[in-house]
């Protein structure tokens, strides 16, 4: 049970920057069912009534999630929209996808004033349709929750996902410093944008035993974006980018393989060198991804600690290789008119740090990532742009296409290590801190070791994967 203990950044007690928290992330304590300030919520009207008693009063200190919720604008009801001071408001309207064309989609504000909540569910029950956006608090646990169906064709922006901006989390976006957030056992599939978006200097932050699932599409009939697919299938010629690729050797099978893996997971930073980007500090640790496309997460100013994350893009690099062989088969005018105006091609990028970040990996495991490790994505000549990064005892296992494999166990450091960077000349790895300092320090026990890693993740990791009592998902420690 002690290797599902809070650790890194959110146990800090922070500072008069980051923000002050005595102790470190408790959320709503632990209080009995019976409490008043303990609600179980339902329904949307129940979950909005006690979203209110917390953000405008503190009332409220647990909410527990006993059943699915579809939160989608036009699901929740007149009497959510209009509840007086409601947590919902609509977000960006649907474009494409059949199903949140009905649905409509949300966003819901988490912001207790005086901070302390926990927002859980006891049988991994799935949020869908909504996008969470904590801002302007402190405090906050989420727990054992699965985030699903947020996700569309992307035709206005032409494949680079720059319209609805849903994500499932927002963090720090939208007013106000937000500091002490726990994000645990919790599982995310596809989204149109970021799986989170931290932002506005939040810090103090740890992310512990999530998954980052995609889409099933290769083996469901019924996937989320199958149902998208099917739906555009049946018009190929109102949207141009995807009759583009229909005419030019992509089959329907082809765009669901390209498309199962999540896009932009986790971005940390605001706007580029914002002032308040170096406030950041986020852990990751014991995080499954599988068919990642990119940011793991991208750090921009600020730093970020991983460890015991296992990154497994084996299905996704043999997605961008079967791209590759559609592109390659394509006349040279289609070649040109494909990357002149469409984005459909996964990078497949690692842990990335930008702007003076620091971001250390450590015992982790990188399977089939073209990229592990970046330290700069806008201009490798400009120093100011290169961040620092560096992997200890990690692992790193690409299958070449020449049938040749690189398997490896070490720093980056080392010589001949491929993990990288190799974008910008490396910055020595130090860590923001006013001493240079390692921020926090964890005890052996902690750590996994990289070789049995992915036992371990697959095991514990996830929404609904522990069948715990309900007062254990209040504690932060066993």
């Amino acid at each position: 049970m002690s290797r599902y203990n809070l650790r890194g950044f959110a146990t800090l007690p922070g500072d008069s920057t980051s923000g002050l928290l005595a102790g470190g992330v408790s959320g709503g304590g632990v209080i009995a069912e019976t409490d008043a300030a303990y609600a179980k919520v339902r329904t949307p009207l129940e979950l909005a009534n006690a979203l209110v008693a917390a953000n405008k009063k503190g009332t409220i200190k647990v909410i527990e999630i006993m059943n699915d919720l579809n939160l989608g604008w036009n699901e929740i009801g007149a009497e959510v929209q209009n509840l007086a001071s409601t947590p919902f408001t609509a977000a960006a309207a649907p474009k494409l996808h059949p199903v949140l064309l009905k649905s409509g989609v949300s966003s819901m504000q988490i912001s207790p004033k005086a901070g302390g909540l926990t927002i859980f569910s006891a049988n991994g029950a799935t949020i869908r349709h909504a996008n969470w956006s904590i801002r302007n608090t402190h405090n906050i646990i989420i727990r054992n929750l699965k985030f699903d169906e947020l996700w569309e064709w992307d035709e206005a922006s032409n494949g680079h996902y720059d319209k609805n901006n849903w994500d499932f989390f927002t963090i720090g976006v939208g007013g106000g410093r937000v500091h002490h957030v726990w994000i645990d056992h919790c599982t995310f599939t596809k989204s149109y944008d970021g799986i989170i978006d931290t932002k506005g200097g939040a810090s103090n932050i740890t992310y512990s035993w999530n998954t980052y699932i995609g889409d099933d599409g290769e083996t469901n009939p019924n996937s989320f974006v199958r149902q998208q697919v099917n739906a555009l299938e049946a018009s190929k010629s109102s949207y141009p980018m995807y009759n583009f690729l229909r005419t030019r050797g992509f089959s329907v099978e082809d765009i669901v393989k390209i498309l199962q893996g999540p896009d932009k997971t986790q971005a940390i930073g605001e706007l580029s060198k914002d002032s308040s980007n170096p406030l950041a500090s986020v852990t990751f640790h014991h995080q499954y991804y599988l068919n990642t496309w990119d940011r793991l997460p991208r750090l921009a100013g600020g730093q970020a600690h991983n460890y015991n994350i296992y990154v497994d893009d084996t299905k996704v690099l043999a997605a961008k290789r079967l791209r590759k062989a559609r592109y390659d088969a394509m006349s040279a005018a289609d070649q040109l008119s494909f990357t002149k105006n469409y984005s459909f091609d996964p990078p497949i990028n690692g842990s990335i740090s930008t702007e003076d970040g620091a971001l250390l990996v450590e015992k982790s495991v990188y399977v089939d990532t073209i990229w592990p490790l970046r330290n700069n994505q806008t201009d490798p000549s400009d120093p100011s742009y290169t961040g620092k990064i560096l992997a200890t005892d990690t692992v790193y296992v690409f299958h070449n296409e020449d049938g040749t494999t690189i398997n490896s166990r070490g720093s980056s450091t080392d010589a001949g290590s491929k993990l990288g960077p190799f974008q910008a000349t490396i910055k020595p790895f130090s860590w923001n801190t006013a001493n240079g300092a390692a921020p926090y320090s964890l005890p052996a026990s902690a750590y996994d070791d990289p070789m049995s890693l992915l036992d371990v993740i697959k095991a514990g990791a996830g929404a609904g994967r522990l069948t715990w009592d309900r007062q254990n998902w209040l504690k932060t420690a066993y």
